[in-house]
Parts: structure tokens; C-alpha cells; sequence
């Protein structure tokens, strides 16, 4: 490996073998070909920790919802936990916002430019600093992922860490490399060829090594040793389904339009404070007869496994946990809010929320754009 990256003909060669590849075979993302720092950061975060697929689905409304920063900043908070229910890690979105609201403030709405200053942004690591940088504004800097760090451990013959350490001492080492191997001229396509290299041929499992572009080069050419993964923990969870019929007198909603309870909790009582859910059950030993549904929902490194009863709104002091600011909320309404995943999973497969039809694909750009 010495030999490889201190030999700039040969480091010549792997960039132009991973780039062609990557023309021919790179996945056809509506993030892809943008240079607009801001749209870049966007899909960078919801990226973190979140399938790529889910954020296909969501991209597109976000950017709908806040096409530039300055809109993101002077929205409210409960605004923009609405767009990322359904994504997951909402601390990320928090972090989102606060950026937004510091670079408006601050810098006139225009994001840092260089990996470095984009770094000192509320929420802005190392891999967004570096990919925003390097797909925007062409910084010859490394972006090192989950996916990009494995494809170059096996170009390298490298086995995991320990878990004493030693797994921040292999991305040290996996860092370094790219930044040697990287291209200077395009980084930003570099950077997204060893992502996509290692989400679609160096996968964890089975990689397709007869048809990987650094197969010449490889040192392991199969899979490697890898940590075990931590086991996921399991826990129940109950909650109550309270629905009810708007009164006909109402002056505020149509006449017989059904509404939902729904609690926002403090950070002391929820793992998502702030986010909008439905009211936890006194008593989790929910009679089989008396169970709506039953689902399972995973949250990080725990898998829930909840069940869901009707509960009358007579009943509702009685057999809920009350933590937290509640409302009876018009169903038509609740699909706007920024609820949580398992909220909104529950409500849609109940088929009380409607979810609007989200495109797929790029907006249609307006002339002279």
C-alpha cells in the first residue's frame, strides 16, 4: 500500500478507473449535479443515519417548504420537526434550524465556503463540512463515511478495530488515505464515486469484486473482518388511540370532523421532546381482546415493541400518563405536525392520516435559472 500511494501513476490511474465507473454506474440522486451549498448541506443531513430511499421520499418537499437558508432560519422550529417527521434523529433537524438562524445572522445567509469554517456551524462535522465543501466549492478534502471507510480497509488488507479504541484509530488511518488518494481536480465527484462504490459494489456483505474499479489494487478482494455489531435491546411500549367527533357547534373546524389526541412531552418524559405523539397508557398490559394493533418500531439501538387501544375520551384521564401539553387536533391538521415517527405510523395505518404525495423528481428549473 506504501508502494501505491507514493506512486503518482498509479494514483493517477485509480482516479480515473473510479471515475469512469462512476459515470457510467453512479446512482441517479435529485442531489446529484446541484452546487448550491445550501441544498448540498441539506441532503447531507438527512442523509446521516437515515436510508437513502426515505430521503429521496422528503428532499424534495423540504426544499419545497424552505428552498434557501434564509427561509429555513426565519421559519418556526415546529415547522421544520413537521418537514423531518418521518426521518428520524430530530436533533439533527434542531441543529438544521440553529445553523440556519447562525449563517443568516451572521454571515448574510451564505454558508462558509471551506470544510474548515463550515465545521464551526451548530451541527456541522467532519464528513458534512468535508462533502459540502468538496461538492460545492471544489475543496480537495476527503469525505469518509460508514460506507466509503470499509471499501478502504479492504483496499488496504485492514481489519477492524477494537472496540478499546481502536475503531477511531482505523478511521484515522482511513481518513488519511483518502485524503492521499482523493482528486484534486474534481473531489466532489470522487468523494460521491466512493460513497456510491461502497453502497453498491463494496457492500458489507458479498461485495461484487469482479466488477469493482480498485479491484487491481485491493489487498483483500472478498469481505473482512469486521466488529460485531452491538445487539439491539427490546422494550414495550403502550399507547392509547383517542379519537373523537368534533362537535357540531364548533366555529373553528367543519361540523363532524374527527379529531385525535396528542401530547407534546418534555425532555424528561420523552426521548423527542417537542415532537407531537400520542399519550402513553397507565397501564401497558393491554387485554388481547382490547389491542388495535401492534407494531414494532426502532429508535437507535432499541427495537419497541408497542401496542396500540381505542381509548374513549371519557377514559382519558383515567388510563393515560398525563406529562406534557396535550390538544385535540383535526385529523386533516395532524398530518402538518411535527409528529413522531411511531405517531405518524400508527395514525396512517389506522387510516386517519392522509399523507400528501410527495414527488420524486427534480423540480422543473424557471427559465434563465
Amino acid at each position: 500500500m506504501a508502494k501505491l500511494v507514493d506512486d503518482p501513476q498509479k494514483i493517477a490511474a485509480l482516479r480515473a478507473s473510479l471515475l469512469e465507473w462512476y459515470e457510467r454506474n453512479g446512482r441517479d440522486l435529485p442531489w446529484r449535479g446541484s452546487r448550491d451549498p445550501y441544498a448540498i448541506w441539506v441532503s447531507e443531513i438527512m442523509l446521516q443515519q437515515t436510508r437513502v430511499a426515505v430521503v429521496v421520499e422528503r428532499y424534495h418537499a423540504f426544499l419545497a417548504r424552505f428552498p434557501t437558508l434564509v427561509s429555513l432560519a426565519l421559519a418556526p422550529e415546529q415547522d421544520v420537526l413537521a418537514l423531518w417527521s418521518g426521518l428520524g434523529y430530530y436533533r439533527r433537524a434542531r441543529m438544521l434550524h440553529r445553523a440556519a438562524q447562525f449563517v443568516a445572522e451572521h454571515l448574510a445567509g451564505n454558508l462558509p465556503g471551506r470544510a474548515e469554517e463550515l465545521r464551526k456551524l451548530p451541527g456541522i462535522g467532519a464528513y458534512t463540512a468535508a462533502a459540502v465543501a468538496s461538492i460545492a466549492h471544489g475543496q480537495a478534502i476527503a469525505v469518509v463515511d460508514g460506507n466509503v471507510e470499509r471499501v478502504l480497509c479492504r483496499f488496504a488488507g485492514w481489519g477492524a478495530g477494537s472496540r478499546k479504541g481502536g475503531g477511531a484509530a482505523m478511521r484515522r488511518k482511513a481518513e488519511d488515505l483518502a485524503q492521499r488518494l482523493v482528486d484534486r481536480s474534481r473531489p466532489g465527484d470522487f468523494n460521491q464515486a466512493m460513497m456510491d462504490l461502497g453502497a453498491m459494489v463494496c457492500t458489507p456483505r458479498n461485495p461484487q469484486c469482479l466488477i469493482c474499479p480498485l479491484t487491481a489494487d485491493c489487498r483483500t478482494r472478498g469481505e473482512h473482518r469486521t466488529l460485531r455489531r452491538a445487539p439491539m435491546t427490546s422494550r414495550d411500549a403502550a399507547y392509547g388511540l383517542c379519537v373523537r367527533t368534533e362537535r357540531p357547534h364548533a366555529e373553528d373546524y367543519d361540523a363532524g370532523e374527527r379529531e385525535v389526541l396528542l401530547e407534546q412531552r418534555p425532555a424528561k418524559m420523552s426521548v423527542m421532546p417537542g415532537m407531537w405523539e400520542l399519550p402513553a397508557l397507565v397501564d401497558g398490559n393491554v387485554p388481547a381482546n382490547e389491542v388495535r394493533m401492534t407494531l414494532r418500531h426502532a429508535i437507535m439501538q432499541v427495537n419497541y415493541y408497542v401496542r396500540i387501544r381505542i381509548v374513549a375520551e371519557g377514559d382519558v384521564k383515567a388510563m393515560t400518563v398525563k406529562g406534557g401539553r396535550r390538544r385535540w387536533v383535526p385529523l386533516h391538521e395532524a398530518a402538518g405536525m411535527a409528529l413522531t415517527g411511531l405517531t405518524r405510523k400508527v395514525l396512517a395505518r389506522a387510516h386517519l392520516l392522509r399523507l400528501p404525495p410527495v414527488s420524486l423528481s427534480a423540480p422543473a428549473k424557471e427559465e434563465g435559472v
